[in-house]
């Protein structure tokens, strides 16, 4: 097994580069599924969650190439299982958008329930309803979600009860094959939405209004292949970002849209950091103090929940007292006692999270919880005094490229050690 050392106390500077947009590429590959034909897609991010994804793709029968480190060329063309594997699925969220994939082009599919990080109830009942408005019937039972249209798909008109960023891809994917038009209302507008939503379109789709709270549909007989290029990563952007706001320093994070990123550096600018926007770039640098905000999580273009571990173990070590309210997802903090063990002072009432700045943190054990909480580790790391030693990487490593090599660059001291897991301990014992 493997974890990370971190020893902290130095600052960030030079250049970083970031990498497609996972919650782009793991939506994008499931919807080849619906082209008849080769897709060639550009600017994947090298992460577990794609690996895992690609193993299912090849498993269904899509023939899949690495053209290389960045590329990959599948095509779904001779695709005939509709029952997809369910040791793999487990262990990705994600993996819900092949039953949209699924039953849009093959009119049923056979999914396991999702897996990936536990941090609440994710509940998948708004998929359910579209696809129930759209004329499927749908069955959870042995762990696996059977949905079926023996007639096919036909149009409709789907309110979404919640913005559900899932349940609004899900609902496109079903619905760019069906008959006639679907309007889907109350949709979320998140950037990797709106590159879904190309990526199809790109294909021979007919989607409009991606990136507001109305997208419609029009059904279309086919969709054939070609060449798409996956948008930068806003998260793992802002998490660079949230870096070098909390160890201090200057770096320029390059390879981004600094549109998607305003809901992130303007609460960085909040707290201290200073931001320079470029074409296709930011700088962000922070020489003086951590000031205090407070931050609610909300949908985009609201401040993102999959920002607020980071920002909030920076702010351990602002000046004041700062009040966090997670808007999204209901059991966020189970990553507050990693940083209690380092010195922070958290205290949480539900939703609500009150930080005391201290004046450091110090080096501790610390474990990722998720994906997001796993990347605070790493930030906490880089600001504590002493070694950090974070383990459960496998969370870090399923969201962000690269992410030793990157802080490295920066002038991190921070390397991947191999320890001996529970199971090898008792067998020596």
């Amino acid at each position: 097994m493997e974890k990370y050392s971190i020893r902290g106390g130095k600052k960030l500077y030079g250049e970083v580069t970031i990498s497609g947009a996972k919650n782009a590429a793991v939506a994008i590959i499931p919807a080849t599924v619906l082209v008849d034909g080769p897709c060639r897609i550009e600017n994947v991010p090298k992460i577990s969650d794609v690996t895992s994804l690609l193993m299912i793709m090849r498993e269904l029968g899509a023939n899949v190439k690495l053209i290389n480190d960045t590329t990959i060329e599948i095509d779904c063309s001779k695709i005939r299982s509709t029952k997809a594997p369910y040791e793999l699925i487990r262990k990705i969220r994600a993996s819900y958008y092949l039953i949209g994939s699924l039953l849009g082009r093959f009119h049923c599919a056979e999914v396991g329930m999702p897996g990936g990080c536990d941090f609440g109830v994710r509940p998948i009942d708004q998929h359910v309803k579209g696809f129930q408005s759209l004329g499927a019937k749908v069955d959870i039972k042995n762990g696996f979600i059977h949905c079926s249209a023996e007639n096919g798909l036909t149009a409709a008109n789907i309110y979404l009860d919640v913005v559900s960023v899932g349940a609004t891809i899900n609902i496109m994917l079903a619905s760019v094959l069906a008959n006639g038009q679907t309007v889907i209302e109350n949709a979320a507008k998140e950037p990797h939405i709106v590159d879904v939503a190309n990526f199809l379109n790109s294909m021979g789709a007919d989607v409009k209004g991606a990136g507001t709270d109305v997208i419609k549909v029009r059904g279309v007989p086919t969709l054939k292949g070609g060449s798409y290029a996956i948008i930068p990563d806003q998260i793992e952007a802002g998490t660079y970002a949230a870096a070098v706001t909390a160890a201090g320093g200057d770096i320029l994070i390059k390879n981004v849209i600094p549109k998607h990123l305003e809901c992130i550096t303007a609460k960085l600018a909040e707290m201290g950091a200073v931001i320079e926007e470029y074409d296709d770039s930011v700088r962000v640098k922070r020489d003086g103090p951590i000031n205090r905000v407070n931050i609610k999580t909300l949908p985009y273009p609201g401040f993102p929940t999959d920002m607020h571990p980071q920002l909030v173990t920076a702010l351990c070590v602002a000046n004041g007292t700062s009040i966090i309210t997670e808007g999204v997802w209901e059991n966020r903090y189970r990553y507050v006692d990693e940083l209690k063990r380092m010195g922070a002072k958290i205290q949480v009432d539900g939703k609500v999270a009150i930080v005391e700045g201290v004046e450091k943190l110090t080096g501790a054990p610390v474990r990722a919880w998720d994906l997001r909480a796993g990347a605070a580790m790493v930030i906490a790391g880089l600001i504590a005094h002493g070694v950090t030693e974070v383990e459960d990487i496998i969370y870090i490593e399923r969201g962000y490229e690269d992410i030793v090599e990157k802080l490295t660059q920066l002038g991190a001291d921070i390397k991947r050690v191999e320890y001996p897991d529970e199971e090898e301990v008792r067998e020596a014992l």
